[in-house]
């Protein structure tokens, strides 16, 4: 038996405030799955997924039911209980006691029309009765700084302060159009002249809330952000992580630690990075989470390439508080079954097994986050 009775959440959203129907929820769970937010086809339901049947298994004992209860009657008794006290049974029973908020808005819900209404660190905190910390997510803020800032010069400036001060608070920085249309390209960081053409361009070119996809000013925002110190989390989604070693390379011993999110189906590309470079570090959640019944195949092969020092758990939710429990639970099972047999066979000592679940639940994401 592996015991990881507390986890630490290293990347997750807030979960809503909103009471949710069948068809907002199906949304909400589809925007998990795989970025897409329309309603699923007629005559089919984003139940019939891994995440799914890992909902209807996981969730429904925790409000009062039967485990694989169908949908309908499941969020029937959600409603019942309402939000805040479906979302509190089930956050405090994930065991997870530290969670780390990126309060950035998801890409997924911008422009659906979809609830957005996310509770924030200490309110998802509160509820979970647990820890949280805020990670802020690197173009949401330069996009405010951009509304509030009338020359290129002002803008710029502005813009390394505003990092540097968030730094003071947050644990942890993350971007996601950086590695999608800047670090393709080139992963060092631009020159002043470049920088200021790039923002020049960019600012006069931008409508009203335009999104920052400028890919000079996304590396300058980068490489501010690993001169802050803080760990960076850097979301490679679909896209190969192989895309982030000019990059690795490139940051090696400035003091700012890279965090891989996101990388199935390049589970194996991330490990091995996190192998070849002292400061790469590989998120589990969305890996696991999504693989549902095959979650174990999945870690094991994690496994293979990655230092286990440089593995961290995580939930990847948002919205959802049952993605929580989701994440947490199929974790907690995948860990078990695959180190559980490897001391079956005589492979590994329990002892062993056990330190290294209590670093991938907890320990590395506290070493890495500075947590206390």
């Amino acid at each position: 038996m592996i015991d990881t009775p507390s986890l630490v959440d290293q990347y997750c959203h807030g979960v809503l405030r909103t009471e949710l129907g069948l068809g907002t929820f199906e949304a909400h769970l589809g925007a998990q799955l795989g970025g897409s937010t329309a309603l699923p086809a007629a005559g089919t339901t984003f139940f019939d997924t891994q995440t799914g049947f890992a909902v209807r298994r996981w969730c429904p004992p925790l409000l009062g039911l039967e485990p694989h209860c169908p949908p309908a009657r499941y969020l029937a008794r959600r409603r019942e209980l309402g939000v805040a006290e479906a979302g509190r049974r089930l956050l405090r029973a994930s065991g997870i006691a530290t969670y780390l908020v990126d309060t950035g808005l998801p890409d997924q819900l911008a422009g659906t029309g979809l609830p957005d209404d996310l509770t924030g660190p200490a309110e998802l905190g509160t509820t979970g009765a647990a820890e949280a910390h805020e990670i802020v997510r690197l173009e949401p803020l330069a996009e405010q700084i951009a509304d509030t800032s009338g020359t290129v010069d002002a803008f710029l400036a502005n813009l390394a302060e505003a990092v540097h001060g968030a730094a003071v608070n947050a644990v942890a920085f993350a971007s996601v159009a950086g590695v999608r249309q800047g670090l393709a390209y080139t992963p060092e960081p631009p020159g002043p002249g470049e920088v200021r053409g790039a923002a020049g361009r960019w600012l006069a070119g931008r409508p009203a809330g335009g999104r920052l996809t400028e890919p000079v000013l996304l590396r300058h925002l980068l490489w501010i952000a690993v001169t802050a110190g803080r760990p960076l989390q850097l979301h490679t989604g679909d896209r190969d992580p192989a895309s982030v070693a000019g990059f690795a390379a490139a940051t090696g011993g400035l003091g700012a630690d890279l965090v891989l999110v996101h990388s199935y189906p390049h589970h194996r590309t991330a490990a091995r990075l996190t192998g070849a470079h002292p400061h790469v570090y590989a998120d589990l959640g969305p890996v696991l989470a999504h693989t549902g019944a095959r979650a174990a195949a999945v870690l094991a092969e994690v496994l293979e390439r990655a230092p286990f020092g440089k593995l961290l758990f995580s939930s990847g939710a948002h919205g959802l508080p049952e993605l929580h429990v989701v994440a947490a639970s199929v974790f907690r099972t995948a860990l078990t079954r695959v180190l559980g047999e490897w001391v079956m066979d005589g492979a590994w000592s329990r002892t062993d097994a056990q330190r290294v679940a209590t670093m991938i639940a907890a320990g590395n994401a506290r070493r890495v986050y500075r947590l206390a």
